[in-house]
């Protein structure tokens, strides 16, 4: 990593969130849209939390949820979910709980176990037809233990393991199309900055059963290399230039919710990243910058 980079992490603020002592890095966009998210879902909610960075959320004695949180490994939160949901599925059936009682089963994960170490447990949750919501806050990286590269890291991106010249040599994987793939009730993307969508994305997974895939896009300041107050910028940008598609799959069918029709060019919205700082100093890279526009090109290219 650059020592640029590197000081320039070093200086990006965190803070105390949401009132409860709990240590959460500013600008958070994973949080942004996980406030969103439990406004709609409210307190009848179980979060079954692979180990990342919104484990912090439920340190005690101070946690912003009123409802049940379930803490398990990386690889292991959709196990987790089914045992959940089966215990409170008995309780229902033996009469010790009324459906009044009943509470959603909520898997909350990072980019690292959503698109890696946890996939094999996803897809075998979603050939289960497991009734449950689950939600990725994606911020392109392994970002509670130094921003490592991870499946969701998108090409070029400097990481903590992958520096130099060029960034990060992969692309991001598709997994909206793989979870998509298994057909499950609803699969979704989302992002903190348009919440409209998101709301009504989230009111619709609530009002379905089945399996519920939720995918949010999270700037993220201390891995992105940003500073903070630009999180919703950055947000609104990812969208406006085509770089994050809002879209959903229901009953088969795949819907763009929001079509960038005078697209903005993708160089507005890497330069606002420090991540992607290689791409414009010492001089700019116009090959590598003209590449990922391609792609995004290519997307849209089909899709209208």
């Amino acid at each position: 990593m650059s020592e640029q980079r590197i000081n320039r992490m070093k200086d990006l603020p965190s803070t105390h969130l949401l009132g409860t002592g709990t240590p959460m890095c500013s600008g958070c966009g994973g949080l942004e849209a996980l406030h969103q998210i439990y406004d709609v879902l409210g307190e009848k909610t179980v979060f079954v939390n692979a180990a990342g960075c919104m484990t912090l959320l439920s340190v005690y004695p101070f946690t912003p949820f009123r409802g049940s949180w379930l803490y398990t490994a990386m690889a292991s939160a959709p196990a987790g979910a089914q045992g959940v949901r089966d215990a409170l599925d008995i309780l229902q059936q033996r009469g010790d709980m009324g459906p009044q009682e009943d509470l959603d089963v909520v898997v909350l994960t990072g980019d690292g176990s959503a698109y890696g170490m946890g996939l094999s447990a996803t897809s075998a949750a979603m050939d289960r037809g497991l009734d449950f919501i689950y939600i990725c806050y994606d911020n392109e990286g392994y970002g509670n233990t130094g921003q490592q590269s991870s499946s969701a890291t998108p090409h070029a991106a400097i990481t903590s393991t992958s520096g130099g010249s060029r960034g990060y040599p992969g692309y991001k994987k598709d997994l909206f199309s793989i979870w998509a793939a298994h057909r499950p009730a609803y699969v979704a993307t989302v992002i903190g900055s348009e919440p409209l969508d998101l709301a009504r994305k989230i009111e619709k997974a609530r009002e379905l059963k089945g399996s519920r895939m939720i995918i949010a896009l999270a700037p993220c300041p201390t891995g992105w290399a940003y500073d903070p107050k630009d999180s919703v910028e950055i947000g609104r940008l990812a969208v406006k230039t085509g770089v994050w598609p809002l879209k959903e799959y229901i009953d088969g069918q795949l819907v763009h919710t929001r079509i960038p029709r005078e697209r903005a060019p993708v160089e507005e919205y890497l330069r606002l990243q420090g991540r992607f700082a290689h791409l414009f100093t010492p001089a700019t890279n116009t090959a590598m910058i003209a590449e990922i526009q391609a792609r995004v090109d290519r997307y849209w290219d089909e899709v209208v």
